[in-house]
């Protein structure tokens, strides 16, 4: 053996125990438990979201020679690195909760603002699953070195590719921060976020508490809306977030149609005359209409459980990447509450962002009226929405299905040149500013009056002679002049 040979085996050997060392993770005991409460490690879940063998890592040795001489970090509490998801390059940041609880020391942060600017420099979307419990405590006894944070890089990177949060343990402070820029947030049905634990409550407020009460995944899915989809396992995450990356990628429409043949293939659905009653007072579930007029297991809803009188979902129409809005006459007859309003303005900046069509599907009484409605502030959340509509820039496609009323038509985006590609209706809907009876009792309007007011309002023909719509059409027609419209 060569000297030369002899010296590289020796540094060799030195990477070869490092690289051991970061892969050992928190070792075996705190491995053990991370198992028995039921979740997987940091590298688990990696090799479980990506596709079989792409993970590259980033970073593997920060953390193992700490300039005061302390003892090493494995991978200091973050393994990081690019990885394939369906074959699409991503980025990748997972919290390791076997390692100090997941904290966040400086090569960690450096780490993380690494990787954040390597998603915004190629455009990567970015995947960051969260199980920490924030900054480590002692970096105050140390100086902070790097600048910009991720956070700042987060916010960047906003529109520019696609960020997906999956909260998969207990996610405090810096970490619930950086769920907060994402495009989708995904929690485990065990799993907690907020910006600060039960010890820190008790000690700043006097509040005893747990975390299941101060951010449950069920408390975010249905009462905050700060996270928008519930996975009741680690395994039904990554379905979720494989399926958002999915959709959100727009496919050549020549290939999509190449792909799928039968997908932007004329097809009559017959079954709405079954499912809508032309009655506008009629409820029915909208959810029926969707599953029939999207491609065949195309169909992601997003925060199914927050403002529920209207529905958000991707889909593919035709084999084209979209996000429907529609609203749901089975709940509150579809009216605009503050929550959907702020639904469905959050999921309409994202198609602008991304460049997704838009669909929107209206069957609404307009905003909702009341004391409660008007406390929770639905007029600038009915506002918010109706920006959000005003600055899409896409291809906007509006069907009014049965009735739309006053502001609630509006936000829907059922406004005069609001750059609609068309605009549909099926020939029984009902339009005016306040529906007929309400417009009766607030004008002192008598039978006759009322009456002939309603007449006025029933039906599309009104409408289509002063172009409010391009084109009236038979509900059955309806998948069929989506797929016009979005492919051609």
């Amino acid at each position: 053996m060569t000297e030369y040979r002899k010296q590289w085996e020796a540094l060799l050997c030195e990477l070869r125990q490092r690289q051991q060392d970061a892969v050992a993770q928190g070792g075996e005991d705190r491995i053990a438990r991370q198992h028995r409460r039921g979740r997987l490690t940091a590298r688990e879940r990696i090799e479980a979201l990506a596709d079989a063998g792409s993970f590259r890592e980033y970073g593997a040795l920060a953390g193992g020679q700490h300039p005061a001489g302390r003892p090493a970090v494995p991978a200091d509490g973050l393994v990081a690195g690019t990885v394939q998801i369906d074959g699409r390059r991503c980025v990748i940041l997972a919290e390791d909760f076997t390692v100090q609880g997941g904290s966040i020391g400086h090569p960690n942060a450096a780490k993380r603002a690494r990787l954040v600017r390597l998603a915004l420099e190629q455009r990567y979307p970015l995947l960051v699953l969260l199980d920490g419990a924030g900054e480590r405590a002692s970096n105050q006894d140390e100086r902070y070195p790097h600048a910009p944070g991720d956070l700042q890089l987060l916010a960047e990177l906003q529109g520019q590719a696609p960020i997906v949060a999956l909260v998969l343990g207990t996610s405090a402070g810096h970490g619930a921060l950086a769920a907060m820029f994402a495009d989708l947030v995904i929690m485990a049905e065990d799993s907690a976020l907020f910006s600060a634990g039960p010890p820190l409550v008790k000690a700043a407020m006097g509040i005893d508490t747990t975390a299941e009460q101060l951010g449950s995944a069920l408390l975010h899915t249905r009462d905050s809306g700060v996270a928008h989809l519930r996975g009741g396992s680690e395994a039904e995450c990554f379905s979720l977030a494989r399926r958002f990356l999915d959709l959100l990628a727009q496919p050549d429409t020549l290939a999509a149609k190449a792909a799928d043949p039968a997908a932007g293939a004329p097809r009559p659905v017959d079954s709405l005359l079954d499912i809508m009653p032309p009655v506008v007072a009629q409820p029915y579930d909208m959810r029926r209409v969707l599953a029939e007029l999207v491609d065949a297991d195309s169909l992601l809803e997003l925060q199914p459980d927050y403002g529920r009188t209207l529905i958000a979902a991707l889909a593919r129409i035709g084999g084209r990447s979209c996000l429907l809005i529609a609203n749901q006459p089975a709940v509150e007859a579809g009216a605009i509450t503050r929550q959907a309003a702020d639904k469905a303005s959050y999921f309409i900046d994202l198609a602008h962002r991304f460049g997704l069509p838009l669909v929107s599907l209206v069957d609404n009484p307009g905003v909702m009226p009341g004391p409660a409605a008007e406390r929770s502030g639905v007029l600038r959340a009915a506002a918010n929405m109706f920006r959000a509509q005003r600055h899409y820039r896409g291809q906007k496609v509006v069907v009014t299905l049965r009735k739309a009323f006053g502001f609630g038509s509006s936000v829907m985006g059922m406004n005069p040149w609001d750059r609609q590609l068309v605009s549909l209706a099926l020939p029984g809907v009902s339009l005016g500013g306040i529906p007929a009876l309400g417009a009766a009792a607030v004008t002192g309007a008598d039978s006759d009056a009322a009456e002939a007011l309603a007449a006025r309002q029933s039906g599309a023909w009104a409408g289509a002679d002063a172009m409010a719509f391009d084109r009236v059409i038979d509900p059955r027609e309806l998948r069929n002049e989506l797929i016009q419209a979005l492919l051609h």
